[in-house]
């Protein structure tokens, strides 16, 4: 008589850790709350102890896996977009947002201009090659930026620097992306000498964000009207599904992706459109919470991968230039750049200093730099991904130990009281 195997099926343990990882993503916020400790932090750390089991034989390096990580990522900054979105309270304008346009026009740009150059100049590579690090470590990432991002709809939670940082994180996509594609084209010329710079305004600039802007704000009108303008009986509003939003999500990204226009300018856009056409409703938390829930599960289940692959080789081809270049960018070049930014802008100098500060690298940066590797040639690439890697772990410890207590002292400052409800800065959901 045949007796079942003592040892469990792939599928088992794969079911088992889905359950303790959705466990986990209920309970560990709660239980960080109030530490100088962040939940990708925990998630590194657990998914390095897992890649570390001799059992496990599984290395998750994105070289291996071009087209999984770049999905992926993908995936999970679409949901982070929509989440930032829906939470915004304030109303689209040139004057109150302007901390957002001096974070895109200003500090963006020389970002990736002063990545790019000291990538060439420190680590010799082509102009191409600088110019995809330089766009791929430039954005703030909307997926490990929720703890200096807004709360949810309608808390109130929305002072200069948490609504700096959430709108630049929406809207630096559509900003970095073109300076990828210019790094895609800056390739393919150096081999076929064809030119580049017409197609690159006139394509990658004008269409693909004009059209993105346009695309996300016609799908946020029409699930707008579908959700709550359509007659009462029938309203999306009065069934509470919040799911209606990862929908709104998908269909924003999916019809602005076939016309070749930015997906991911589409999604935010969308999701502030969607929030504008009736403001005050209640279901809006009711979406934000289904989107928060599933973008902190999917974030987690990245990070354990990304603790995976620090393990497993990720950093190997690193060296001290490197390690050095990497605390460059993170601690010099946003910081600089940030400040430089906010110059003449009437805020507080701790206010300044925070927006300059937290320019927190991760999600988003792995996506691009996946994209434009699967879409030219890249030379050293194991030490491009080495240095990605290493920015992203720096960001991930130094923003997520500072994260908790530079945001209460802020609070505190501004006669805020960090322990009155679920502040952002008390939230773990993010760097």
């Amino acid at each position: 008589m045949d007796h079942p195997s003592l040892l469990p099926s792939t599928y088992i343990l794969v079911l088992t850790g889905t359950g303790l990882l959705v466990a986990l993503v209920a309970w560990l916020p709660l239980a960080l709350r109030k530490l100088p400790l962040s939940l990708p932090i925990v998630c590194m750390g657990i998914g390095a102890t897992i890649f570390l089991l001799p059992e496990v034989t599984l290395r998750p390096l994105p070289l291996r896996y071009p087209d999984i990580t770049e999905r992926f990522a993908e995936l999970i900054v679409i949901i982070a977009l929509m989440g930032a979105g829906l939470k915004i309270d304030r109303v689209f304008g040139w004057g109150r947002w302007a901390v957002t346009w001096r974070l895109l026009a200003i500090t963006m740009p020389i970002s990736i201009v002063a990545i790019a150059g000291i990538a060439g100049w420190t680590l010799g590579l082509p102009l191409a090659t600088a110019l995809l690090l330089g766009a791929s470590l430039a954005p703030t990432d909307p997926v490990l930026a929720s703890d200096v991002q807004v709360g949810p709809p309608k808390t109130g939670e929305e002072d200069e620097v948490r609504f700096g940082l959430t709108s630049e994180a929406g809207l630096n996509d559509g900003a970095a992306f073109p300076f990828v594609h210019l790094a895609i084209l800056l390739a393919a010329s150096a081999v076929s000498g064809r030119p580049w710079l017409g197609e690159w305004l006139g394509y990658r600039v004008v269409w693909e964000i004009g059209g993105g802007i346009l695309g996300g704000w016609l799908v946020g009108l029409a699930f707008g009207w579908l959700t709550f303008h359509v007659r009462a009986d029938s309203k999306l509003a009065k069934t509470g599904d919040g799911l209606i939003a990862l929908s709104a999500t998908f269909v924003s990204y999916g019809l602005t992706e076939i016309v070749h226009v930015y997906g991911f300018l589409a999604v935010f856009v969308t999701a502030l459109t969607f929030r504008h056409t009736h403001r005050e409703h209640e279901f809006h938390h009711e979406m934000h919470t289904i989107i928060e829930q599933l973008e902190r599960l999917v974030m987690m289940a990245l990070l354990i991968l990304f603790g995976g692959a620090l393990v497993s080789g990720l950093l190997t081809h690193v060296g001290w230039v490197d390690i050095v270049v990497a605390a460059t960018i993170l601690l010099v070049v946003r910081p600089v750049a940030g400040w430089i930014g906010m110059l003449g802008y009437r805020a507080d100098r701790s206010e300044k200093l925070t927006l300059a500060f937290f320019g927190i690298r991760g999600v988003g940066t792995i996506y691009y730099l996946a994209y434009g590797m699967n879409h030219m040639a890249v030379a050293q690439a194991e030490r491009l991904w080495g240095i990605v890697g290493l920015v992203v772990l720096f960001s991930i410890l130094l923003h997520g130990l500072t994260v908790t207590p530079i945001m209460r002292s802020l609070d505190r400052q501004q006669g805020r009281d960090p322990d009155a409800g679920d502040m952002p800065a008390a939230r773990e959901s993010g760097a």
